[in-house]
């Protein structure tokens, strides 16, 4: 299913702010702006869960999880929620030494990467089935974190960062992000069936249900839909269809929020945002835009792949 030329298009609504966030009323605390500590910071430091999750350690969630367990030192003392990483700080993860100072150097970067059926989104598989990790790029400082997953079976759009806060902002429930799909469902589907998908149904993890379906045409015993969801369960999508005894054929995601998937990029191949897309996906996020450390890249150019 082809969709529109450009990387990022207006979605139909802006995601919700996290509940986390209760200052709703005003502005999100700036993220640290690329080029490293300003004079305040220097001398005040920064919070810790936001320098590892620019960093891609983890999610801010995480990471105060993390320090509630103890798991986090600062010159060899235990880490409290308030405290800050300075200038010359000693910081330890489960006991590793992290040299979080390069975080503050590291610009935030976005692919989008056009996962094939048959890899997954992990690490690595104890079944030995390819992994999307070995066909993205090494990255010098943290790692790569994905915004949610695709199970094996599904192709399309998978969306990775080295920025943990961003990521975790287009992926917290409360932010109810659109994920589109494009749908090839074998047999005839009734109106009454598709009125139940949008008014909701019961799966075994709670209601859930379509909050648009989109007829795209087909022939024979093969027919396509557009369906939206704005949560990232397991499996929602299919066993969505699943519940009215619908057999889906193929599954593949075409825009996660703004971000639509380039109809130029081939499987098995990756996109890395612009800086203008950048800024455009960080104010759809609600986070403050950070200034480019570098020229801005071209406009569109698919990467294959990095041999190993």
């Amino acid at each position: 299913m082809e969709q529109g030329r450009s990387s990022l298009t207006k979605p139909s609504r802006s995601p919700k702010q996290p509940t986390e966030n209760k200052a709703a009323k005003s502005p999100p605390a700036p993220l640290l702006q690329r080029g490293g500590l300003d004079a305040n910071k220097s001398v005040d430091g920064e919070r810790i869960q936001k320098v590892l999750a620019r960093g891609g350690i983890g999610s801010r969630r995480e990471i105060e999880r993390w320090i509630d367990e103890g798991r986090l030192k600062i010159n060899g003392k235990p880490v409290g929620l308030g405290d800050r990483l300075k200038e010359g700080d000693h910081l330890q993860v489960n006991d590793r030494v992290v040299h979080w100072e390069k975080f503050v150097e590291q610009p935030t970067r976005v692919l989008l990467y056009h996962k094939p059926v048959g890899e997954v989104v992990t690490r690595r598989d104890p079944e030995g089935r390819p992994v999307v990790f070995t066909k993205l790029p090494k990255l010098a400082v943290s790692r790569w974190i994905t915004v949610g997953r695709l199970d094996i079976n599904t192709s399309g759009l998978l969306l990775v960062t080295n920025n943990g806060e961003l990521a975790n902002r287009l992926m917290h429930p409360s932010t109810q992000v659109e994920r589109e799909y494009a749908v090839r469902i074998l047999g005839e589907v009734t109106e009454a069936t598709l009125a139940k998908l949008k008014q909701g149904v019961e799966l075994e993890d709670g209601i859930a249900k379509f909050d648009e379906i989109i007829f795209f045409g087909g022939e024979g015993a093969n027919k396509w839909y557009n369906v939206i969801v704005a949560e990232g369960r397991n499996r929602l999508v299919r066993r969505l269809w699943e519940s009215q005894d619908v057999t889906v054929s193929r599954l593949m995601r075409v825009r996660y929020g703004p971000v639509v998937l380039p109809e130029r990029l081939k499987t098995g191949e990756f996109y890395e945002l612009t800086d203008k897309e950048l800024e455009l996906l960080f104010e759809f996020a609600g986070m403050a835009v950070e200034k480019p450390a570098y020229p801005a890249k071209p406009e569109f150019k698919a990467r294959k792949p990095e041999k190993r």
